[in-house]
């Protein structure tokens, strides 16, 4: 069966990264809604939506709609997923689920009363890199992660004037407060140290140690260009080792006898690394990113299905770890 979404938010993200690929899936957009009325009618005519409204109460009282999605911002994100959850409508949100963990608590109570899924945008999870990973760590073949190393760097888009590193918390770190779990194990304990040269422009390093008993640090800030790589993350394991680079590159290091003095020299399936890059001269409607795949996880789970999705109960553990992280920074 075909899902009926009424989807609240017609901005850049929304209609250029979350959209294309939702309607790759087997659902059909019934309504729109946004409050700039130019945004509105031009992702109704990219959507073919008929159906454009700027009031979200509205769109959600909608007859026929079998869920809601929604990218707006984070106080929006809790009242409307509360209202949508209220009228018995299962929800997908991008993250953050709200702009404060008890906010994620009151859309996970929402979520249970209801008995509807609270579904979020940890897309993180689906890169492909990441996701190989995942994969790899998941079968056994890796053995235990003992470390994880990283860093996940951003420009000071988030803030023009007046310095409030609130944005760049909610909207950038929050993925690395879901995603290290996601790869290793719950995080026991997380301390953090910064520098900060100038307002606006931070670095700090996040210690994390696991209950599997790994550690882990990872550097965020926002004292990098968007032009240059910002992502880096390593899993250490016995004689095992993972590296991801931006999500699209990955080589796993394992255990390579020395070459140099063997005549019979080769290159062995079970020892030596392994390494995988997209061709991005094929002609393959590929999302490395991974909204496509998280999304082929949503839109089963909004129909009722067990699926892997994000839920808001990953929401809730996220959204309590980023407010650790800025009480240790005093940020």
């Amino acid at each position: 069966m075909t899902l009926r979404i009424g989807w609240i938010g017609c901005g850049i993200h929304a209609t250029q990264m979350l959209l294309p690929q939702l309607v790759r899936h087997d659902v059909r957009i019934a309504a729109l809604c946004d409050i700039d009325g130019k945004r509105l009618s031009e992702a109704g005519r990219q959507f073919g939506v008929d159906a454009l409204l700027t009031d979200a109460a509205e769109l959600i009282r909608t007859p026929g709609l079998d869920a809601i999605g929604m990218a707006v911002g984070p106080d929006q994100h809790l009242a409307f997923g509360k209202a949508a959850l209220e009228r018995g409508l299962p929800v997908f949100m991008e993250k953050p689920p709200s702009a404060s963990a008890a906010g994620a608590r009151e859309l996970r109570a929402a979520s249970e009363r209801a008995g509807k899924p609270l579904l979020l945008g940890f897309m993180k999870r689906y890169s492909v890199g990441n996701k190989i990973a995942h994969n790899i760590i998941k079968s056994g073949r890796f053995g235990p992660v003992l470390g994880l190393t990283g860093y996940y760097m951003t420009a000071p888009g988030y803030f023009a004037g007046n310095v409030d590193y609130t944005g760049f918390f909610l909207h950038h770190c929050v993925h690395y407060m879901d995603l290290v779990s996601h790869l290793v194990s719950p995080v026991a304990a997380l301390s953090a140290r910064k520098v900060e040269k100038v307002p606006g422009r931070v670095l700090f390093h996040v210690n994390l140690d696991f209950e599997c008993g790994a550690i882990g640090t990872i550097a965020m800030g926002t004292i990098q260009s968007r032009g240059t790589p910002v992502e880096r993350i390593e899993l250490m394991g016995d004689h095992q080792r993972i590296e991801i680079e931006d999500v699209i590159e990955l080589r796993w290091h394992r255990d390579p006898p020395f070459k140099a003095g063997d005549p019979a020299a080769t290159l062995s399936n079970d020892a030596d690394t392994l390494t995988w890059k997209p061709n991005f001269t094929a002609a393959a409607n590929e999302d490395f990113k991974g909204y496509h795949a998280l999304l082929a996880d949503v839109v089963p789970a909004l129909a009722g299905a067990a699926t892997a999705a994000p839920s808001i109960h990953d929401g809730v553990v996220a959204m309590e770890r980023l407010e650790k992280l800025r009480q240790a920074l005093a940020l």
